[in-house]
Formats: C-alpha cells, structure tokens, sequence
C-alpha cells in the first residue's frame, strides 16, 4: 500500500500536555503514564476539552541519536494556567509535509519513513518538529488513522 504524502499549511493547535525527554525507540513506553496524566487533569478541569484529540508533539534534537523532548497532549478549547507537570504546549503554524497513518500503531514507523522519503525526493527540509494526532479508537487496529506531519524549514 503507498502512502500519500501532501504539503499543507497548519494552524496551531493548543495542547494540555506533559512533557517527558525519551529516545525514539522509547515513545512506546512513555506515553500512557503522561497521557494519563493528561487526562485526570481534564477530568478535573470540566470544559477545556471540546473535542480534541491525542496529540503527540516531537521536539527533535540535532543529533539523531539523543534523546528528544515529547509533548504528550491532548487538544483542547482555550488556555489555561500551567498545573504540575500539566503545560500549555502548541504544534506549531507553518507549511508541513502530512500524511495519514491507517492502521496499528507499532507500524506507524512505515507512514514516517514514506514522508522521510518523498521529503528527500522533493528536496524539503524539515525544521525540527513533527507530530502524530491520533483519531478515534476503533474495534479495529486496521482501520485507526493517525495523522503525521512534519514542520518544513
């Protein structure tokens, strides 16, 4: 199955978020202790969430193999004041290069690299920041979309 990578411009989307430094091969194991976190937070604050989704925003250091700061959020309506480790974070506005991921997420790997790939082909340069927003859970792991997008220099 190929991937369809696309240019667009994104507009930024505010996050409740905890933010944790991980390697790329350690996102797997990260994410649910700060996403419930997160959420209990939400929870407690009735209203800041519409309905927004689980965003994940990666900060990506120079270095490829050092560890990266992650932004594990969810979207929510408006801003609100820093409580614990609960931060107001944005994605960022600007072009990005996007694709949509269908299907489990231990193959989501496969969606980054078809980007990684058109980006080389077409000569983009990615400015550092990338992100994952995940749609809804289905009964399904065939048929979840996550969408992925890169921010370009």
């Amino acid at each position: 199955m190929s991937t369809s990578v696309s240019v667009e411009i994104a507009h930024p989307r505010i996050l409740a978020a905890v933010r944790r430094q991980v390697r790329i091969g350690q996102v797997g194991a990260a994410w649910k202790p700060a996403l419930d976190k997160v959420w209990n937070f939400l929870r407690q604050n009735p209203g800041l969430r519409a309905d927004g989704h689980n965003i994940f925003l990666y900060h990506h250091p120079t270095e490829r193999e050092a560890p990266m700061d992650v932004d594990f959020g969810v979207e929510v309506s408006r801003t609100f004041e820093p409580q614990g480790e609960i931060s107001l974070a944005r994605t960022p506005a600007g072009k990005i290069v996007t694709a949509v991921h269908r299907g489990p997420y231990d193959r989501m790997r496969e969606t980054h690299d078809a980007i990684q790939v058109w980006a080389t082909a077409n000569k983009m340069t990615f400015a550092g920041k990338s992100w994952e927003i995940y749609g809804d859970p289905t009964g399904n792991p065939s048929t979840i979309e996550t969408r992925i997008a890169y921010l370009l220099a």
